[in-house]
């Protein structure tokens, strides 16, 4: 239940979180787009992974440790565990830039409102350090900042959490498709064959699929993007791989691997052959 009022209060905040969620969508891809190595490997396209929910369990852990010890009486250790869990969310912070340029509509206002009030946590925590650094007798008040600070890294964590789990940004969108063993019969519509050239989009059972057709070469990858689930048979071919027309993530035609972020991860391919009672069939190939 609590769950449902933070989501409707974050759905609230569109009057704001849109027009600044465009704002940054702007500048973020013009600083990113130009240096797309570099936000491909903040993203985690070399991990499989996305590498800013990994990053983000360092400033969590050790803002809790910080907290505790503060509790305790143990004040170096705070101020330390404090400082490591500053460092530990601008590297956040910078992997979660890049990310947010290839976020749009829903996904894009919420993390818009996450990284507000992220970002209103550092500066608070920063603040906190400030102070601890001048030695105070009294540490109340830096006690109370970082508090405030931890309550907000909460609500900020619990809005990126439902990022992912429920609008479903950067998860692998074929996770449950299952690998089959059976051929299945390709569906043509209204054409007579596979054309030449392509991405064509044709259809073999329930999976649509962006097929390529060079001569008596035919390859096929799922047509839905693993990223974010952009049409890759309106996408173009890049050398011998597909780029899907959404995000610019290309995939190699021969296997679905995935060899040019923002996507994470493979795209499943398909083995495509003649059907003994003519037309053609189509198998995912294996892992």
């Amino acid at each position: 239940m609590l769950g449902r009022y933070v989501t409707r209060a974050v759905d609230a905040q569109t009057r704001w979180s849109k027009p600044l969620g465009d704002f940054n969508h702007r500048w973020l891809a013009a600083l990113f787009h130009p240096i797309r190595p570099i936000q491909h490997f903040l993203n985690g396209s070399w991990l499989g992974h996305p590498v800013h929910a990994a990053v983000t369990d360092v400033p969590i852990g050790a803002l809790t440790v910080s907290i505790i010890a503060d509790a305790i009486g143990q004040p170096l250790v705070a101020d330390v565990a404090m400082l490591l869990g500053v460092l530990g969310m601008i590297a956040s912070a910078v992997t979660g830039a890049a990310d947010y340029t290839e976020v749009d509509g829903t996904a894009r206002n919420r993390a818009t409102v996450h990284s507000v009030i992220m970002v209103v946590s550092l500066v608070l925590y920063v603040i906190s350090l400030a102070i601890r650094g001048g030695n105070p007798t009294d540490r109340l008040a830096p006690i109370l900042i970082a508090l405030v600070a931890y309550l907000l890294l909460l609500l900020g964590g619990e809005i990126g959490g439902d990022l992912v789990y429920l609008v479903g940004t950067h998860v692998n969108r074929h996770a449950w498709r299952a690998g089959g063993a059976k051929w299945i019969k390709l569906d043509l519509g209204d054409l007579t064959d596979i054309p030449e050239g392509g991405p064509t989009k044709l259809k073999a059972g329930i999976n649509e699929l962006a097929v390529v057709r060079n001569g008596d070469r035919i390859l096929a990858v799922h047509h839905q993007c693993a990223h974010a689930g952009g049409p890759l048979a309106e996408g173009r071919l890049v050398d011998d791989a597909i780029e899907c027309p959404w995000h610019g993530s290309r995939y190699r035609m021969s296997d679905g691997h995935n060899v040019r972020g923002p996507a994470m991860y493979d795209q499943p391919a398909y083995d495509v052959r003649r059907a003994e009672s003519g037309g053609w069939e189509v198998r995912r190939q294996a892992r």
